[in-house]
């Protein structure tokens, strides 16, 4: 049995020792990417500026302070600022280590339900009608396992990673269904002296994202004509090699200007596919579920970008109910 008295300083610790403890602390219930978000966060941004102050030191005005100024000079080139997602994942890490340091017996002075970031809604660019028609005429023409990586993203709404890990064996083209049960990232490396970073092969996002997705009837009748063995990336056609998503988002911006296409990121196939989904009006607790999502507010407010004619289409229902007042 664990002595109490012997697992955790005598002393009032400084941050970063209680940084170090949280870390491990964590690490017993969240995935390694996480782990590695977490650490790369607190080793480049936090500690540096935090991690010599006493528990008792960090007050409310002292970390707001340091929010400040890591939204004006934050990044470590010197070019300014971090953006408020990145500021927001830190104060997320900051609020929590210090309400484990509560839960460890320390006193802790700052309120941290009081230490709040703005957080911004980032414009992920949607395809348009003629920009999708356009891509899709060509990835479907002599498609292979990238093209087809491509048009699952499109038409099934695949993350990039989901796509990088996907194997033939997780394709049931004859049923039509993609299962979902791997992602593959890049992340940074936990052991010392190795490279900065490493591919990692793991269990989807969250809980919710392990699915099985009905596929469009006319990918499944590309997937049957380019079936490889079960253990065999879907993107490469083999078993010992994969695509990484760095090397994807290369060839999916080298794709949309062969197009003619206006440059967007690859996670703009998720947004499209979402998109249009609800444009034709798309059951919600079914796209929310086909997206891997926890709820229905995750799927409308993040991934669900309604086009001008779309609010055209639905503004122009209230004149068929001013008519039928007017009429009565």
């Amino acid at each position: 049995m664990l002595d109490r008295n012997n697992a955790r300083p005598a002393a009032e610790p400084l941050y970063g020792e209680l940084l170090d403890m949280w870390l491990r602390s964590s690490s017993l219930r969240i995935k390694a990417s996480s782990y590695a978000g977490y650490r790369q966060l607190i080793t480049r941004h936090i500690s540096p500026r935090l991690g010599n102050y006493r528990l008792s030191e960090l007050d409310n005005p002292l970390i707001e302070q340091f929010v400040r100024q890591l939204l004006s000079d934050g990044r470590l080139d010197g070019r300014g600022g971090l953006s408020n997602k990145t500021v927001c994942d830190i104060v997320c890490i900051v609020k929590s280590s210090l309400r484990y340091a509560a839960l460890c017996g320390f006193e802790v002075s700052c309120r941290t339900e009081l230490i709040m970031v703005k957080r911004t809604k980032s414009e992920i660019r949607v395809l348009s009608g003629f920009e999708q028609s356009r891509l899709t005429e060509s990835l479907t023409a002599d498609c292979d396992g990238v093209k087809l990586g491509m048009l699952l993203s499109l038409y099934a709404g695949l993350r990039i990673g989901e796509i990088c890990a996907l194997k033939w064996g997780d394709i049931d083209e004859a049923e039509g269904f993609v299962r979902i049960r791997r992602t593959l990232m890049r992340i940074q490396s936990l052991e010392p002296g190795a490279k900065k970073t490493e591919i990692f092969e793991g269990s989807p996002k969250s809980e919710s994202s392990v699915r099985d997705i009905p596929m469009p009837e006319f990918l499944s009748e590309i997937a049957k004509r380019l079936r490889r063995d079960a253990d065999c990336y879907v993107l490469t056609g083999r078993a010992d090699k994969y695509t990484e998503p760095r090397t994807l988002q290369n060839i999916f911006k080298r794709t949309l200007s062969e197009c003619g296409i206006d440059d967007a990121n690859y996670h703009s196939l998720r947004h499209t596919f979402a998109t249009r989904c609800v444009e034709i009006g798309f059951e919600l607790k079914s796209l929310s579920e086909i997206l891997g999502h926890s709820s229905v507010n995750i799927t409308l407010n993040r991934y669900v970008h309604p086009s001008i004619e779309l609010k055209r289409q639905n503004m122009s229902k209230l004149n068929a109910d001013v008519m039928r007042f007017s009429l009565s």
